[in-house]
C-alpha cells in the first residue's frame, strides 16, 4: 500500500504512518495490525448485528408458542449462515455505494471504515440495551459517514447512493411491509373466519415454522453481506483487492459465521420487544407478518439494496395488528422505537466521527489500539448494566407491564430523555 498517493485531507496519511521516520518493515508490521483490527472490528459488529437482528426473524414465532426460544434461535443461526453465501449484490452496494474511494489514501480509509464500525457497534449495543429494535444497517451506514465525513469532507461521501439505497427505502420499506402485512392478516381471518380459533391457532403456528425459517435466510443474504462489503473495502484500502475484483471465500464464510453466532446468542431484550410489546399477536398473524417481512428482504437483496430488516419485519409486525379487527397495538413503544429510528444515523454518525478524530489526534497503530480499547470498555459496561434486569429465554414471554417488567422499566428512560425540556 503506498501512504504518499491520492486525497490526504489534514495530514492524515502522515500522521498514521510517517515513512521518513519509520522504517520498511515497521510500516509494513503496523499496516498489517491496523488492517487486523479493522477486519476484527467488522466481525465484531456481524456479530452484533446478528443478536440485535434476531427478533426480525423470530419474535412473533416465540411469542406465540410456534418454536422455543431456544430451538427458535439456533434454526435462526443456521439459516442467516446458509443465506450469507446466496448472494454477494447487498456486499458490492455497500463496498462501492457509500464512500468515496476515488483518490482516498488507503490508511484515512482504513481508519474511517474503522472508526464507522465502532460508531455502528456502540449503537447496535446500547439500543439493543433499551430493547430497541433500530436498525444495524443504519448504524453501520451512519457510522461510516460520520467518520468520512470527519476524515474527507462532504465530497468523502457519494450522496447520491445514500439517497437512492439507503434514506428512501428507509422511509419506504415499513410502509410498505406493514401495508403488506395489514392485507395478508385481514385475508388469513377472512378466509378463516368459520374455523375455530384453537385450529387457527395450531395450524397456522406450523406455518409460522416456514414463514420465521424464511426470514432468517432472507435476513443472512442481505445482513451478513453488509459486513462483507466494509471488510472488502477494507481489503482495497490496504491494496490486497482491487475495487473490481470479486468477494473471497474466507470474507464470506466469517462473516456468514459471525452472524450466525451471534443470531445463536439471541438478542432477548429486543426480541421481547418485537414479540411481545408491539402487537398482542395470534399465530395468523405472525404468518402474515414473517411471510411479508420475506418477501420484501428477498426482493431487495436480489437488487443489491440494504434494506434495514428491523424496519421491514416492525413495519410487518405493526401491519398484522392493524389488519386484525380488535388487536391491541401499543402505538407509544412504535413512537419509542420511530423516535431511535430517526436518531440512529446521526448518532452513529457521531460517534464514528468522534472516533476517527481520537485515532487522528493519538496517530499511527496507537491510535486504532486505544479506540478499540474504549470500544471494548464501553461494550463490557453496558453489558454489566443489562445483568441488572436480565432478559433471557425463560421470562422473554412474560406478559407486558410496564410497573413490573425490566424491559419496559429501562426502555422508560427513551420516555424521559425525550421529555425532558
Amino acid at each position: 500500500m503506498s501512504t504518499g498517493r491520492g486525497r490526504n485531507p489534514a495530514g492524515v496519511t502522515e500522521v498514521l504512518l510517517d515513512t521518513t521516520t519509520t522504517s520498511p518493515m515497521m510500516v509494513c508490521v503496523a499496516e498489517i495490525l491496523i488492517l487486523a483490527l479493522v477486519v476484527i472490528t467488522a466481525l465484531a459488529f456481524d456479530f452484533t448485528n446478528g443478536f440485535h437482528d434476531t427478533g426480525n426473524a423470530m419474535a412473533t414465532s416465540i411469542a406465540t408458542g410456534a418454536l422455543r426460544p431456544k430451538v427458535a434461535v439456533a434454526l435462526s443461526a443456521v439459516l442467516n449462515l446458509v443465506g450469507a453465501f446466496l448472494s454477494v449484490e447487498v456486499a458490492a452496494t455497500v463496498a462501492k455505494g457509500i464512500v468515496n474511494l476515488e483518490g482516498v489514501d488507503g490508511s484515512a480509509l482504513l481508519t474511517v471504515v474503522f472508526a464507522g464500525l465502532v460508531g455502528g457497534i456502540l449503537w447496535n449495543v446500547f439500543t439493543w440495551l433499551l430493547g430497541l429494535p433500530s436498525s444495524s444497517s443504519h448504524a453501520l451506514f451512519g457510522g461510516l459517514i460520520g467518520a468520512a465525513i470527519a476524515a474527507l469532507g462532504m465530497g468523502g461521501v457519494v450522496w447520491d447512493g445514500v439517497l437512492a439505497k439507503i434514506v428512501l427505502p428507509a422511509l419506504l420499506a415499513p410502509v410498505v411491509a406493514g401495508a403488506v402485512a395489514a392485507v395478508g392478516t385481514f385475508v388469513i381471518y377472512r378466509i378463516t373466519r368459520s374455523v375455530p380459533a384453537g385450529y387457527q391457532e395450531k395450524g397456522f403456528r406450523w406455518g409460522q415454522v416456514g414463514s420465521a425459517s424464511l426470514v432468517s435466510l432472507a435476513h443472512g443474504t442481505n445482513d451478513a453481506q453488509k459486513t462483507m462489503g466494509v471488510i472488502f473495502l477494507a481489503l482495497v484500502a490496504h491494496g490486497s483487492l482491487s475495487p473490481d475484483d470479486g468477494m473471497p471465500f474466507w470474507v464470506k464464510a466469517s462473516c456468514a459465521i459471525a452472524i450466525g453466532l451471534g443470531t445463536y446468542l439471541g438478542g432477548w431484550r429486543v426480541i421481547r420487544t418485537l414479540g411481545k410489546g408491539l402487537v398482542e399477536i395470534s399465530a395468523p398473524q405472525g404468518m402474515a407478518a414473517e411471510t411479508s417481512s420475506a418477501a420484501i428482504i428477498l426482493t431487495s437483496s436480489s437488487l443489491g439494496l440494504p434494506l434495514s430488516t428491523t424496519h421491514v419485519a416492525t413495519g410487518s409486525i405493526l401491519g398484522s395488528g392493524v389488519g386484525r379487527r380488535g388487536a391491541t397495538v401499543r402505538w407509544s413503544v412504535a413512537g419509542r422505537m420511530g423516535v431511535a429510528w430517526l436518531t440512529t444515523i446521526p448518532a452513529a454518525g457521531a460517534i464514528g466521527a468522534a472516533c476517527w478524530a481520537l485515532a487522528h489526534v493519538i496517530g499511527g497503530p496507537l491510535g486504532i489500539i486505544v479506540v478499540f480499547g474504549v470500544l471494548v470498555a464501553a461494550c463490557l459496561a453496558m453489558w454489566l448494566h443489562s445483568r441488572k434486569a436480565p432478559v433471557n429465554p425463560d421470562n422473554v414471554n412474560e406478559e407486558w407491564d410496564p410497573a413490573e417488567v425490566p424491559v419496559p422499566a429501562t426502555v422508560r428512560a427513551v420516555d424521559e430523555l425525550v421529555a425532558a425540556p
